[in-house]
């Protein structure tokens, strides 16, 4: 087989068949990076992959962030995140374990470390286990919301900063799940509001959850206009929903789209998978 490309929405998001991510050569991965920059999603079904491989894969995008230590993967500092309703033992997590709520915390709308200082560039899951049913990942495109916005608003974003806060995204979404040793390490960080990209020049909006508030707007006001314009951005026609299978990696990128995960049945069917985080190239606003 050869790679073939299938659009999954109008606007973004696209399935690849007929490559092996085990085994790729040059001409094939600059085939894979195009259509990553062009469609923000790729989605590539039946993808045999171990955490090396996955690793592997996913560096030859840039180098990769290691995992954030938290309650959430039992304090493992590594290059791969086990998305897990699991506990170490194997067994299912009760329904008030941090852990799970923590997991529940991951259905907001959210762009995967927005809240440092670098972003991250681009994510990739690979679906190991799985629900009978639920336990879909959607995705919002942000360059498709910035497109539709009105020439007006555009403008009146164009130097906007918003600054972006772990611990605000965890209470905010009412799980008290940070401490003060959290807040110290993750403390709150600038983030341009339009985001360009380094290849193609498409602009797209940066928001999500971890927004708090936009610098130089008092906050009341700047919280509503960033509520504002996360509801307009998730609507329908900017959004895929990905129903995983055992094998899919979908790799998404981070500058250009958001995603939540949708619910499932987490105390009683096992859901993992496994994530690899490739980092950004440099912060959205000057220091």
């Amino acid at each position: 087989m050869k790679l073939s490309v299938r659009k999954l929405t109008p606007v973004f998001a696209a399935e690849i068949t007929g490559v092996d991510l085990t085994r790729l050569d040059d001409a094939t991965f600059a085939h894979i990076e195009d259509a990553f920059e062009t469609y923000s999603v790729l989605a590539f079904p039946q993808q045999n992959l171990d955490d090396d491989a996955q690793i592997a894969f996913s560096r030859r995008f840039g180098e990769l962030e290691k995992t954030q230590g938290h309650i959430a993967n039992n304090f493992q500092v590594k290059h791969v995140s086990e998305i897990s309703n699991l506990d170490p033992s194997g067994k299912l997590m009760a329904a008030d374990d941090p852990r799970v709520l923590y997991r529940l915390g991951q259905r907001n709308w959210h762009s995967d470390s927005s809240f440092k200082r670098v972003p991250a560039k681009a994510s990739l899951l690979h679906a190991r286990k799985l629900p009978p049913d639920g336990g879909d990942t959607q995705f919002a495109s942000l360059r498709a919301a910035y497109d539709a916005l009105p020439a007006e608003r555009k403008r009146l974003l164009e130097d906007k900063v918003a600054i972006h806060h772990y611990a605000y995204s965890r209470r905010n979404g009412g799980y008290e799940l940070t401490n003060e040793e959290e807040d110290k390490r993750f403390p709150p960080v600038p983030q341009a509001m339009v985001r360009v990209n380094p290849v193609n020049g498409r602009e797209a909006l940066y928001v999500g959850s971890h927004a708090s508030h936009i610098r130089g707007m008092p906050e009341d006001e700047g919280r509503a206009l960033l509520k504002d314009l996360l509801e307009f951005a998730t609507q329908e026609q900017f959004t895929y929903l990905h129903h995983w299978k055992v094998g899919d990696l979908v790799m998404y990128d981070n500058r250009a789209v958001l995603h939540r995960a949708r619910p499932y049945k987490i105390t009683e069917h096992p859901r993992i998978l496994h994530r690899t985080t490739v980092m950004g190239e440099g912060p959205t606003v000057p220091a």
